[in-house]
């Protein structure tokens, strides 16, 4: 047969309850028209939820709601339920919500048998008076136990239901567990009213490890879908919270190539320009190698970028960690006065895992926080127990990726351990984007940090070891120096590098001596080709004179023999005529 509430051969229609991450594993709330379970033991926050139900639906939904209280009257819930800011004293006054009293008195002396039928009769007409659409009977056993024999309660279990059918109002029936595990929840008396009701929820409320610790579990959904494995929750400042994985509509969160500082320029040249923005990046490292300090740095950029940005340390208190980070010329607290920053420590916060992650939730986002620090986030390994803390840590790097939040976490490993393998306690390394690591080294007497990059998706990145510095003047990463295939840090590098100084400084006064020498020389055969240079001219000079001399005398001596046969010539003529005289 076909439950009320939805047309036949169609799903069930929802009823949004307001409980953040229970609507998303029930596709949507709890089956409108039709009735549920809600089973827990004491504490376990089954009223709370009930009542958050009914808030829901008179404020958003425009469905009226009543409460119909067995075992706390209506003033005290009331009163309990100011601190989720859910006003419910003003839905009283707009007709919106009711309570009804149906306490059974502490002196009552039964007499014969009674059913629910006159508080049903009367229910009935304070349902269409205010045509409520929704009604929650909490701790509903407490009635029960006043029947005489199991016959009886099944009887007036099976009136009420049939009751909520035929008006189809979207009903939550509450009921108490004796103890805490499942197993025992489903065993109680009443337990075949899980077989009755269309959906059956079960509130585990344990400690672990001196831990409180609570989980909701759906153990049935008729007509519909839904997250079967048990799911944590908190009762926040608004209600309950369900913490589930990322909801559909963030699964395809976008992915940005932009690129944000680390806060040292060096370590950016290592990562091939610093972190994608709205990546998760793993600092881990034993106490004492400066993975706050790391954490500061990248703290103190993204506020210099005008990013708003959320510290929080679990190791410290925030004065002492502005204080401690101003020796290595990381001033924090400008940005602290000026709001960009703001700083929490999580000393004070107490309980489990889910606890702290809500906590760190709703700090970020009230603060409109971009770039996110948790120092060390290794501190909620000591609050839950693996497989919780593991969800957690999921869950933490799920929701940043999907807001679009840069996350940056330190992560502190076992100091009596050298294993690096495993990352860290939360096992959350093979989930971040950038791992980083950071040791000591222990060379020469000196212990020094040393810093690698183990991964860093989507981008080239070194695969050095450097030296960590910490200094007045800020944070740095020393060059690499290896000999003899290790790397030297410390006093070790300092002397490498004054013996490559001083071999430097060397070569160059040998490189000038040899210059002077050389141009010295260079002079030296100057002069002598500038020497031989005017002696051969002398004696181009010399030769030249000697050739002009010698061509001056030749040409005085032919002169001479001209005139001399020039004389002769003159003679014979004179001889001449005068033998020809008479």
């Amino acid at each position: 047969m076909q439950s009320a509430g939805s047309p036949l051969g169609q799903a069930p229609t929802k009823a949004s309850t307001g409980i953040a991450g229970f609507d998303e594993i029930t596709n949507g709330g709890l089956p409108h028209g039709r009735t549920t379970l809600l089973v827990g033991g004491p504490g376990s926050g089954k009223t709370i939820f009930a009542l958050q139900f009914l808030a829901r639906g008179a404020r958003e939904c425009k469905e009226p709601g009543i409460f119909v209280a067995f075992e706390e009257n209506s003033a005290r819930i009331v009163a309990n339920a100011t601190s989720f800011g859910w006003r419910l004293d003003e839905l009283l006054g707009k007709e919106k919500l009711f309570f009804l009293d149906a306490q059974p008195q502490f002196d009552l002396v039964q007499s014969g048998d009674f059913d629910l039928g006159g508080m049903l009769a009367a229910l009935e007409a304070q349902a269409k008076a205010m045509r409520a659409r929704r009604i929650v009977f909490d701790a509903l056993d407490v009635v029960l136990a006043l029947l005489p024999d199991q016959a009886a309660k099944r009887r007036e279990i099976y009136r009420l239901h049939a009751w909520l059918l035929a008006r189809e109002l979207t009903g939550i029936i509450t009921a108490k567990a004796g103890g805490d595990e499942t197993s025992v929840v489903i065993q109680q008396q009443f337990s075949f009213m899980q077989f009755m009701v269309d959906c059956a929820v079960i509130l585990n409320h344990s400690v672990a490890l001196g831990v409180s610790h609570r989980n909701l579990r759906v153990l049935k959904y008729r007509g519909s879908g839904f997250d079967e494995n048990e799911s944590p929750f908190l009762i926040g400042s608004g209600g309950l919270e369900v913490a589930v994985a990322r909801t559909p509509a963030r699964v395809d969160a976008k992915v940005s190539n932009e690129r944000v500082s680390s806060g040292v320029e060096r370590l950016d040249t290592m990562l091939g320009g610093g972190y994608y923005r709205g990546a998760s990046i793993l600092i881990t490292g034993f106490s004492g190698t400066a993975k706050t300090t790391l954490s500061g740095a990248f703290a103190a950029a993204a506020c210099q970028r005008g990013e708003r940005t959320l510290f929080v340390s679990f190791d410290s208190d925030c004065n002492e960690v502005i204080r401690n980070l101003a020796s290595v010329g990381i001033g924090l607290d400008q940005y602290v006065k000026n709001g960009c920053l703001r700083m929490i420590s999580a000393r004070s916060i107490s309980g489990s895992a889910e606890s702290y992650l809500v906590r760190v939730k709703t700090l970020a986002e009230a603060h409109g926080a971009r770039c996110l620090v948790i120092d060390p986030v290794s501190t909620w390994y000591k609050s839950s127990n693996d497989s919780t803390v593991q969800n957690v840590a999921d869950r933490l790097i799920d929701w940043s990726k999907g807001d679009g939040i840069t996350l940056l976490c330190t992560s502190l490993l076992d100091e009596m351990s050298n294993r690096v393998e495993n990352g860290s306690p939360l096992q959350i390394s093979a989930l971040v984007d950038t791992w980083i690591h950071l040791n000591y080294l222990m060379q020469a007497g000196e212990r020094n940090r040393g810093l690698s990059i183990v991964k860093s998706r989507g981008t080239a990145h070194s695969n050095q070891l450097r030296e960590l510095i910490l200094s007045d003047a800020g944070v740095t990463l020393a060059d690499t120096y290896t000999a003899g295939g290790e790397v030297l840090m410390g006093t070790l590098r300092w002397e490498k590098e004054r013996a490559e100084r001083v071999a430097s400084e060397t070569a160059e006064a040998a490189a000038k001596l040899k210059r002077v020498k050389l141009d010295a020389e260079e002079a030296e055969l100057e002069v002598r080709v500038k020497s031989l240079q005017t002696e051969l001219t002398a004696k181009q000079v010399e030769k030249a004179l000697l050739v002009r001399a010698t061509q001056s005398h030749e040409g005085e001596l032919s002169r001479g023999r001209s005139q001399m046969k020039e004389l002769r010539g003159d003679d014979a003529t004179i001889a001449g005529a005068e033998a020809s005289l008479p």
